[in-house]
């Protein structure tokens, strides 16, 4: 797992989650791991807004 995050920032790592993101949320789903799909589902709505307001601010 540490190859995974590297020398990159915040904004890196979050965009590398919300990569993985969606694969887990199926995986999740098929096997009717509900809470764990829901979590991972809440995690990617951080996830993005996380970078929204990190857009915004380099934005302004």
């Amino acid at each position: 797992m540490d190859e995974l995050a590297g020398d990159d920032g915040p904004d890196e790592a979050v965009a590398l989650i919300l990569e993985t993101l969606p694969g887990l949320t199926r995986l999740a789903e098929r096997h009717h791991l509900d809470l764990l799909a829901y979590l991972l589902g809440m995690t990617q709505m951080e996830a993005e807004e996380h970078l929204r307001v990190r857009s915004r601010r380099k934005l302004s």
